[in-house]
Parts: structure tokens; C-alpha cells; sequence
């Protein structure tokens, strides 16, 4: 029993090589069907782990008068090493700021005017704090801290983006709310789309199954092969069609990576991307069932 039925998927796959445009046809329109779907899942998964991730990570930027005592500011730096969830601490001294303006500005003339200020910097000391691991109630959290930092001695100004925890939080209710069923959407259109499209190839082949009948083939020597068919169809168009997504992904993490825009481009999870596959080879299954059927 497994001997015939081997050789019958065989055959449904050697059968793929009998009309190379139509299925080349066929397998470029369930390719690009699958990687649209792909590349507005990338977006939607990379903008949802940017947000999810700032989410839970907060950075203070504080500003000290200018003049300040230097001993003073210092001290209050090793202090910071103490606080609760903090992950990184960058500092700058007033010479340190002016020589990253200096680097900013980029030209030798510039950076020559700067450097004759000497130790005599206009700039103020400078410290950025980040925070991770916050857990839910971010927003009070926050608000203690921006109120603890500004009643240092010496601080003149302490910034954070607000604006990062609000659109965070907006992300979360809106990715429950709408994006879930706008994925549901868009897998039934991949669905209908990869469906008719092997389904009209599969009834381009009606004359050879009417063919086969009258000469008396059983039900699963002609059907098995061609439901192969699709199947293979679709097998091969989801994973041509992840090939692509890897490529495209891989081309926009070295454009994105790089100052100013420095985010990390990632890639489906893979039981994102076996799901994405495992659909369409199922779509390509039922497709030429239902074709057969007809």
C-alpha cells in the first residue's frame, strides 16, 4: 500500500514539470501572494516588539547648570549606580560635550573654534540614565523618578519622552483591538487568492482527469497526485516566498542600523514563518481538492 501511494506522490510532483509556464505562472502568483502577507507581518512584528520593547525601557537626560562644581556633579553620578532598574548610565563632562559637538559639526574649522575654548566650555555636565525592566505601572514610576533627579543640586533640567509610554500604550490596546483581526483578514485574502490560483490550475487539467476516468483509474490514482500537486505548489511558493522576506529583512537591517535612525530590523519568529507555509501548502492541498471535486 505504501509502494503505490509513493509512487502516485511522485507522480505528482514529476507531473509539476509538464507544463513549466502555467506552473511558473501558478507559482509566481502564490509566491508574491505569500510575501506581501510576509512583509506586513515583518512590519507589524517589528513595530510591535519597538513599542512593546520602549515600552518597558525609559532614558532620562539631565542637564546641570553650567559651572557647576564638577566634585559635586561627580558624586552625584556614582550615586546613580544605586538606583533601581537602571541599565545603562552615559555621562559627560562640559569638556566631553563640547568635543562630541565638535564631532557633530564635522568640518576641521569648526572643530578648530571649539577646541580653543579649552576647559572653558560653555556646555553643561550631561547624563543620560536608562531604565529597563519597570514592569506595569510605568507611568508613575516615571514621574517619581523625573520629580527625584530635578531636586538634585545643581540639575537645571530633566527631560524623558513621555510620548514614548503613551503611543506604547495605545499600541498594546489598539494590536488587541484591530491588528489581530486585520491578520485574520489578510490570511483569509492570502487564502482565497493562493486558492483560486491553483484551483484555475488544476482545472486547466480537467481533459486529462476525464481522460483517466474513462479508461477506468480508481479515485485516489487520480486524485492523490494532483492534490500532491497543489500541495507542492504551495510548499514551494511559501518557502520561495519566506526566501524573499529573509533577503528583503537582511537588506533593511543594514540600512536601518545605521545613525540616525539605529533600529534593529527583525526577522518572523519561526513559528511565525512555519505557520506562514504550513497555510499556504494547506490552501495549495484544498484548493485542488475542491478542483477535483468540481
Amino acid at each position: 500500500m505504501i509502494g503505490p501511494a509513493a509512487r502516485l506522490i511522485f507522480r505528482g510532483v514529476k507531473d509539476l514539470t509538464l507544463h513549466p509556464w502555467a506552473q511558473a505562472l501558478t507559482l509566481a502568483a502564490v509566491v508574491l501572494t505569500a510575501f506581501l502577507g510576509g512583509l506586513f507581518l515583518l512590519l507589524l512584528h517589528n513595530l510591535d516588539q519597538e513599542l512593546l520593547r520602549t515600552r518597558g525601557q525609559l532614558a532620562f537626560q539631565i542637564y546641570w547648570q553650567p559651572r557647576t562644581d564638577m566634585s559635586q556633579v561627580k558624586e552625584q553620578w556614582a550615586a546613580f549606580d544605586s538606583l533601581p532598574h537602571l541599565s545603562e548610565k552615559i555621562t559627560f563632562t562640559p569638556e566631553d560635550a563640547l568635543s562630541e559637538l565638535g564631532k557633530s559639526l564635522g568640518t576641521e574649522n569648526n572643530m578648530s573654534r571649539l577646541k580653543e575654548l579649552g576647559r572653558d566650555s560653555p556646555l553643561p555636565a550631561t547624563a543620560l540614565l536608562y531604565f529597563n525592566g519597570l514592569g506595569q505601572d510605568v507611568d508613575a514610576w516615571a514621574k517619581d523618578m523625573l520629580a527625584r533627579l530635578k531636586n538634585l543640586p545643581g540639575v537645571e533640567s530633566v527631560h524623558f519622552n513621555a510620548l514614548q509610554l503613551e503611543l506604547a500604550t495605545s499600541w498594546i490596546a489598539f494590536s488587541r483591538k484591530a491588528v489581530w483581526p486585520l491578520i485574520g483578514f489578510l490570511a483569509l485574502v492570502m487564502a482565497l487568492v493562493v486558492g483560486n490560483t491553483i484551483k484555475l490550475s488544476m482545472l486547466g487539467r480537467k481533459n486529462e482527469v476525464e481522460i483517466l476516468r474513462l479508461v477506468g483509474a480508481g479515485r485516489w490514482y487520480i486524485q492523490l497526485p494532483l492534490l500532491t500537486g497543489g500541495a507542492v505548489q504551495g510548499l514551494v511558493g511559501g518557502g520561495l516566498a519566506m526566501a524573499m522576506l529573509k533577503g528583503v529583512q537582511a537588506g533593511l537591517e543594514d540600512l536601518f542600523a545605521s545613525p540616525p535612525l539605529m533600529l534593529k530590523i527583525r526577522f518572523l519568529p519561526l513559528e511565525q514563518v512555519l505557520l506562514v507555509v504550513g497555510v499556504i501548502t494547506l490552501v495549495g492541498f484544498l484548493s485542488s481538492w475542491v478542483a477535483i471535486r468540481e
